[in-house]
Formats: structure tokens, sequence, C-alpha cells
């Protein structure tokens, strides 16, 4: 499964609609309106590239009220359950 995040920038007029509207897109999981240089984040998975190029491309960017996207692709998943295990060094 890839995971992309995505940073999009909105219409300040359309920022619920456009929030609320992405997050009803398949393959969308999350979207988070937040502070800082973007308005929304969308938490994208998909199986493969081509995929991804069909959700950013051809679902979000034609939002109506989105003005930009930045993805990022992760590429490894770390959860606080993770790091303590990673870091565990087994003493008591």
């Amino acid at each position: 499964m890839i995971t992309a995040v995505v940073m999009i920038q909105a219409e300040p007029s359309r920022i619920p609609e456009v929030a609320a509207e992405v997050a009803e897109l398949r393959r969308v999981r999350e979207v988070y309106s937040v502070t800082g240089d973007v308005d929304l984040i969308a938490m994208v998975g998909v199986k493969n590239h081509e995929e991804l190029a069909d959700v950013i491309a051809d679902q979000i960017s034609k939002v109506e009220g989105v003005l930009e996207t930045r993805t990022y692709i992760a590429f490894r998943s770390y959860s606080r359950h993770d790091l303590e295990q990673a870091f565990d060094l087994g003493l008591d």
C-alpha cells in the first residue's frame, strides 16, 4: 500500500466545502484542516502509482476551489508503538 500526504491550497471561502468533497473521494482516508502554509492535508492510500495519479490529478485537483496540491509519498510508517520497540534495549 502506498501512502501519500497531499497538501492542498484552497480558495479561502471554500475551505470547508473542499475538505468535505475531498474527504468523500475514493482512496482518501482522512482530511485535516491545518495551520501553516497549506489549508488542508489529505491522507491517501493506493495500491500503485498509477492509482495515485488518478486520485491526485483526476479527482482532488478537479474539486472546485482547489488551487494547488503538493504530494509527498511515505517510504516508511512509524507509530509510537513501533518506536518504543525500536529503542527498547530490554533493560528493566
